[in-house]
């Protein structure tokens, strides 16, 4: 991605790569929440309670009328720790998944790969950020959708960590199994579009690496809405699952389908597509121009 580099090239190397991924990837997941958590919120009530709001427009009206813009950002902070986590850890491994999915196919340097090599490593990066991002979303979810869970007492981020401390260590992986459906899936369709993108916009010249920030910016949204629209089903169901903590995968699949119907498990696509196109386009702005510094600065 930001920078070649070669899947033989030696430990130290590596180190200093995987750092500077890291970095970058926490500066990016820090860019995606304050750009996009007004919509997620709007995204997470409507799939816990369609019955509750017909469009994502009276969702985010009621939401600030009721609660003020503090209520908008409910569950900023565990999704800060979530996407940071999620972004810190996803960065890292893609850097390394690269190498390995590089090594395997005989490039010699991870810039020489194809869009859909790269989506590959997605899929093998995002099971690492699934295990910390299932923990800090399940906790943001329930922030989210707590006025309408409990109307009468809101808790804070500490009281619900206490709570799910009390079920046991297994209440913050609820969601666990539609958070892998989610995520490798969905990194695949994320990091496979978005070069695409970038193959396209580097012409015949091939450097993806100075396409500017505008193609930066495109390709970043076509990314994120590739993700969400492949993705979705399994994140209502997941949703569902970490606000009630009720049901299986499966189950919720069913009673959904044959009590709602199909759509469902597209409720709320529409405000998530919106917020993608701001929040992937700062992701991947600040993730590349981060990196280009950190690599100049490093040499």
């Amino acid at each position: 991605m930001g920078h070649s580099s070669s899947p033989s090239s030696g430990s130290g190397s590596h180190v200093k790569d995987g750092l500077i991924d890291l970095t970058a990837g926490t500066l990016g997941g820090v860019a995606n929440v304050y750009a996009g958590q007004p919509l997620d919120t709007v995204k997470v009530k409507m799939q816990t309670f369609p019955s509750l709001y017909g469009n994502w427009r009276t969702c985010f009206t009621d939401t600030y009328k009721l609660d003020g813009i503090r209520g908008l950002y409910a569950g900023t902070v565990p999704a800060l720790a979530a996407n940071v986590a999620e972004n810190a850890v996803l960065f890292t491994a893609y850097g390394y998944c690269q190498k390995v999915v590089a090594f395997a196919v005989g490039r010699s340097n991870t810039n020489e790969m194809t869009p859909v090599e790269n989506a590959f490593s997605g899929s093998l990066a995002a099971i690492f950020a699934a295990a910390v991002l299932c923990p800090t979303e399940l906790v943001k979810c329930k922030l989210q959708a707590q006025r309408e869970v409990n109307p009468t007492g809101k808790q804070g981020l500490l009281s619900v960590c206490k709570d799910m401390k009390a079920q046991g260590i297994g209440s913050f992986f609820v969601g666990m199994t539609p958070t892998l459906a989610r995520e490798v899936p969905g990194y695949f369709c994320f990091f496979g579009a978005y070069e695409l993108c970038r193959y396209f916009f580097a012409g015949a010249n091939g450097d993806k690496d100075n396409i500017g920030l505008l193609p930066t910016a495109v390709s970043g949204a076509v990314g994120g809405m590739a993700l969400w629209t492949s993705i979705f089903p399994a994140d209502v169901i997941k949703s569902r699952m970490q606000v009630t903590g009720e049901g299986s995968f499966l189950s919720i699949l069913k009673d959904m389908i044959k009590k709602e119907g199909l759509t469902a498990l597209y409720k709320g696509l529409t405000p998530t597509l919106i917020r993608t196109c701001s929040a992937s386009s700062c992701l991947f702005i600040t993730y590349e121009e981060t990196k280009k510094i950190l690599h100049k600065l490093l040499g």
